[in-house]
Formats: C-alpha cells, sequence, structure tokens
C-alpha cells in the first residue's frame, strides 16, 4: 500500500517538474532564446523519448541555430526506430533550408509515396507538409487521400490550401464537397463564402460559385444545393430566385418550410413585396397546418397595405372583419387583433374605434400575458389623445400582470416615456435609470439615451422649458402631426439658441423631413449639426442618417461613403462603428468596380 502511495505520489512531482519545465522551455522559444530552450526541450525528450512533439521541437530549434547536422541527425536516428512518416517531410525540410532542394524532394517524394501505400498517414503527412509552408505537396497528398479513401474530411483541410493559393475555384468546390456530407458545418461555410460573395451578381466569385453549385444541381438532385443556391440568390438580393429554390426544396420535403419563411420576410425587410406575396400564397395553397395558413393570410393582408401605393382600405377593412370573423378572438389570434388596431390607427385614423375594439377583447378570456399586450396596445392609444394617466394606468397593469418579462419591461419604459410626455421629468428619469439595465438591450439602450437626454438638459433652467417645448414635439412626432413637430422645433430652436438641446431637436427635424420626403431640408439639417456640434454625441448620429440617407434614397454612393468614413475614423466609439465599416467597405468595392468598368 506504502509502495503503491510513494509510486504515485513521484508520479505527480513527475509530471509537475514536467510541465514546469515545458512552460519554461515554450516561453524562452518564443522569447528567441533558443539555447536555453533546446536544453530543456532534450531533457523532456530524454525522459519521455516517445513523445514526438518533443522530438520535433528539438529539430526546431537545431533548424533556427542552423545545426541542421544536428538535425538531420536526430531525424535519421527517428527514422530508423519510428513508422511516423512525418519524419520523411522533416528530413526533407532539413535539407531544403541548406538548400538542398534535390535531396529535399527525394525525402517529399517518399513521403507522399508512404500516403499511397498507407491512405491511414496521409492526414498526418499532410498536417507536417502544411506545418512548413509546402503547399503544393500537402495539396497532393489530400487529393490521393480523397480518391483513396472517398473521406470527405479532408476536403476541408484542402479548402484552406486552395485558399491560400487564391485557388478560388477549387476552395469553393472543395468546401462545397465537405458540407454536402457534414451539413452540421454548413452555416459555418456559408459565413466563409460570404468574405467572397457580394451583391454584385456580375463579380467573379459570384459567377465561380454559381457555376459550380449549378454543374453539381446538373448530377444530383440533393437538396444541399438549392439551399446553397437560395443562400447564393439571397446575398444576391435576387428573393424571386431564391424562393423558387425554397419552392423546390419543400416539395421533396414538406419539413423544410422555414426555408420560404424566411425568404419571405428577407424579401419584405428589402421591400421586395412581390416575392413575399408568392411566398405566402405558396404557403395557403400548399401547406395543411390551420395555424400556419392562418399566419400566412394574415401577412397577405399585411403586405396589402405595404405594396399598394393606395390600397383600398374598405376592402382591406373587411378582410380583416372576415379573418377575426373566421378565427375568433383567442389567445391563438393576437396578432391578428393587434395587426387590425394598427390599421385602424395607421390607416384610418380610427382611434375611438380601435380603442373600443381591444376593451371588447379585454373581456374575452386570455392569457395573461395576450391581456397584458392589449392593455399596452390600449395605452399607445390614450397616450397618443394625450390621455396621459388613462395611459399609465393601463401600462402599470399590464407590467404588474407579467412581472419580470421583456414585456413588462416595454410596459415600464412606456410608461416612463408616457410620463416624459407629460412634463413628469423627475418620475421619467427615476424610471428609466432602472430601465438602463433592462435585459432587454433594445430597451436598455432606448431607455439610456432618453434618461441622458433629460438627465442633460433639464439643469440650467428651472422651469426646463425647453425640454418642455421638445417633449411637446416629440408627442406631435408620435401622433403623425410632424408639420407642426417641425414648426413647434423651429420655435425651440429660435427662442433658446444656446440651449444644449437644440442639437437634439435639429436631429428630430432632419428625421422628420427625411421621413416627409424632404430631403434637401433633412439634409441641410443633418449639416447644421456636423458643422455647428461636431464635438457633441449627437454628431456621429447626424453623419449616419446623412450617410443612410445619401444611399438608401438619394443613391449618392461616394458621398455616403464620406460619412462612413468620417465615422470610422473620428468617432470610434460611435456605436455606428460596425455598420460604418461594412457599408464603407461594400461602397468602396462598388465604386471602384464601376470606375474600372468605365475605364
Amino acid at each position: 500500500m506504502k509502495s503503491s502511495i510513494s509510486f504515485f505520489f513521484g508520479l505527480l512531482c513527475f509530471l509537475s517538474y514536467s510541465q514546469s519545465d515545458l512552460d519554461l522551455a515554450e516561453s524562452y522559444y518564443d522569447n528567441g532564446e533558443f539555447k536555453k530552450a533546446l536544453y530543456l526541450f532534450k531533457k523532456l525528450q530524454a525522459a519521455q523519448p516517445n513523445n514526438s512533439n518533443y522530438t520535433f521541437k528539438v529539430i526546431k530549434i537545431y533548424q533556427e541555430l542552423e545545426k541542421f547536422e544536428s538535425s538531420d541527425s536526430l531525424i535519421n536516428s527517428q527514422l530508423i526506430k519510428s513508422r511516423n512518416p512525418q519524419y520523411l517531410v522533416e528530413l526533407g525540410y532539413n535539407y531544403q533550408l541548406q538548400n538542398k532542394l534535390d535531396s529535399a524532394t527525394v525525402y517529399y517524394n517518399q513521403a507522399i509515396n508512404r500516403a499511397k501505400e498507407i491512405p491511414s498517414f496521409s492526414y498526418s503527412i499532410a498536417l507536417k507538409f502544411e506545418d512548413h509552408t509546402l503547399v503544393e505537396q500537402a495539396i497532393e497528398v489530400y487529393k490521393l487521400a480523397i480518391s483513396q479513401t472517398k473521406n470527405s474530411s479532408y476536403c476541408y483541410r484542402l479548402a484552406g490550401l486552395y485558399a491560400i493559393k487564391k485557388d478560388i475555384k477549387n476552395m469553393f468546390l472543395n468546401y462545397l464537397n465537405f458540407t454536402e456530407h457534414n451539413e452540421g458545418f454548413n452555416n459555418q461555410i456559408l459565413q466563409l463564402f460570404s468574405d467572397y460573395v457580394t451583391e454584385d451578381s456580375n463579380s467573379n466569385y459570384n459567377q465561380i460559385l454559381k457555376k459550380i453549385i449549378l454543374k453539381k444541381l446538373q448530377s444530383s438532385s440533393n437538396p444541399f444545393w438549392n439551399q446553397t443556391l437560395s443562400w447564393l440568390y439571397v446575398q444576391e438580393k435576387e428573393y424571386k430566385k431564391a424562393l423558387l429554390q425554397q419552392k423546390s426544396i419543400y416539395r421533396r420535403n414538406p419539413n423544410s418550410l422555414q426555408g420560404v419563411i424566411d425568404v419571405a420576410w428577407l424579401a419584405i425587410e428589402n421591400k421586395d413585396y412581390g416575392v413575399s406575396v408568392s411566398a405566402f400564397e405558396f404557403i395557403v395553397e400548399m401547406v395543411q397546418e390551420p395555424n400556419i395558413v392562418f399566419d400566412a393570410k394574415l401577412q397577405l393582408l399585411k403586405l396589402d397595405l405595404l405594396r399598394f401605393k393606395s390600397p383600398d382600405y374598405n376592402i382591406i377593412s373587411s378582410q380583416f372583419l372576415t379573418l377575426i370573423n373566421r378565427y375568433g378572438i383567442k389567445d391563438s389570434t393576437i396578432d391578428l387583433q393587434l395587426s387590425y388596431v394598427d390599421f385602424l390607427l395607421d390607416n384610418l385614423n380610427k382611434q375611438d374605434e380601435a380603442a373600443n375594439f381591444l376593451k371588447d377583447n379585454l373581456k374575452v378570456k386570455m392569457s395573461k400575458i395576450n391581456l397584458a399586450k392589449i392593455k399596452i396596445k390600449l395605452a399607445d392609444i390614450l397616450l397618443r389623445q394625450e390621455q396621459f394617466n388613462r395611459a399609465l394606468v393601463f401600462y402599470t397593469q399590464a407590467q404588474s400582470q407579467i412581472k419580470n418579462s421583456s414585456l413588462a419591461q416595454e410596459a415600464r419604459f412606456k410608461a416612463a416615456k408616457t410620463s416624459y410626455f407629460k412634463g413628469d421629468f423627475e418620475w421619467a428619469e427615476a424610471q428609466l435609470k432602472v430601465l438602463k439595465s433592462s435585459t432587454s438591450q433594445l430597451i436598455a439602450n432606448d431607455a439610456l439615451e432618453l434618461h441622458l437626454m433629460i438627465t442633460d438638459h433639464k439643469l440650467g433652467d428651472s422651469l426646463q422649458s425647453a425640454l418642455r417645448l421638445y417633449s411637446k414635439a416629440d408627442m406631435l412626432r408620435l401622433q403623425k402631426r410632424p408639420s407642426k413637430a417641425i414648426n413647434l422645433l423651429n420655435t425651440l430652436i429660435t427662442t433658446y439658441p444656446s440651449n444644449p438641446i437644440v442639437d437634439q431637436a435639429l436631429l428630430l427635424q432632419g428625421r422628420l423631413m427625411e421621413k416627409n420626403g424632404n430631403y434637401l431640408g433633412a439634409i441641410e439639417k443633418y449639416q447644421k449639426i456636423i458643422h455647428d456640434f461636431s464635438t457633441e454625441i449627437l454628431a456621429d448620429d447626424a453623419y449616419f442618417d446623412l450617410a443612410e440617407l445619401y444611399r438608401k434614397v438619394l443613391n449618392m454612393p461616394q458621398k455616403a461613403k464620406d460619412c462612413y468614413e468620417k465615422i470610422i475614423f473620428d468617432y470610434q466609439d460611435s456605436i455606428h462603428v460596425v455598420e460604418s465599416t461594412k457599408q464603407y467597405r461594400y461602397l468602396k468595392s462598388k465604386l471602384k468596380n464601376t470606375s474600372e468598368i468605365r475605364l
């Protein structure tokens, strides 16, 4: 028993000393102290002669010290007692370092022949070639391994080597060959592809990838190729083509409907409403699940409001009521109920009718969370009508009904904002202070922004007159009375020209003008902030809004690029840096390609 304990203790001590030596050896090596590192690694090798990692490290240090005869001797001694074919590669590399290329080639070929003889050695041999950046040899071994074993896993390593060579065609091909049999890596591979593929369908990389996939589709019915082609079309914003691929996948696999739905929503985000309609109509026609069909019908109804400049509101109203009558007022139709209320408010301005509809729905037995949603929506209407106290009652009820949820935090934020509109800045500030730590990042950011605005602008003005004017203008914005809001902000700016809230007022004016189609007016406001308040916290917001206006609406890519560049280099702490960098790179590439085409 005692001897066993002694042995175990001795083993632990040995391992501890070994680890300590290893750490020190690695440290010496990393710092370029090769002689000290050599001493320790030789010590480790002697203690564990079968550990090839230590042997290879000693060989590497010999090579760093240009002690090629020592490394040659060590390698050959290992070749005598070991079947590890990596030593053949290492010996060849030792000759290459001495510029003895013929001798190097001999041993490289011996290593490759060993891979031919014993395919299981292929991976280790190729890895050793990779270690020494011997790309061509590594490629040869991996290709050999694939042909011998039909193991697609080698394709992944092979693709990476082609990437080093900038052989993009073979890189794409091998990554696709890998993921065809390892679909769990599909998202990872597509993420790699996104570094090459752009929105431009005519780009060289896009064309190469497309040709590969289409060729695969001709010889295989694997839906994986349809999925990949759909992804490529999405990158190019060719949503119609992407949808065709997803429909094809669904017809072969009814469990793959999510692809159709995803394309539908992407098309909506990019205002390609025709594709979205086609997708949801396809769902209504092909799917048997009642809940899914119901959702599709609701989306089709909402799309009618988006895709037509002058939709027939009477017909849409009738369609809403038809759906409500057919499916009823219950938990499963809450989205329909709230969408109908939004229609009454946003399109017909029937606030009382919307409020009464919600009040009736409160009488129906539903889950706490859906009743809370109805109360929040009802409070939103009361807020628009400036019935602040009644709105606060419903927000508070909703919050207490569903405590510790994201919806409760939303209700609390809206209650705080109601107090802000009401002019009760202290209470609003207290609530917003708590919400800054919200688990919902969106609510936390909004709460922080409003909290900062109140705290920054309530000081120095005992009556808080400028802040009250701003909150009133903000209220007019909520009530969709932009002209009155803009005029009130003009009053604020002229009455309190030195008040710190002026830049905030200019930003809101710019956004209201932009939304109303007064783009020149919006540009003027954004530029005034940039010129007069360049060191203030809203300057980056002004640059970003201006960049987005130039890019999305006015089709002025050069000016947009200049604004994004300004954010990247002059406002590095801005929340807009990530998106600005993305758009800057895209526009830079686009402008370069346009210039080359012109030449």
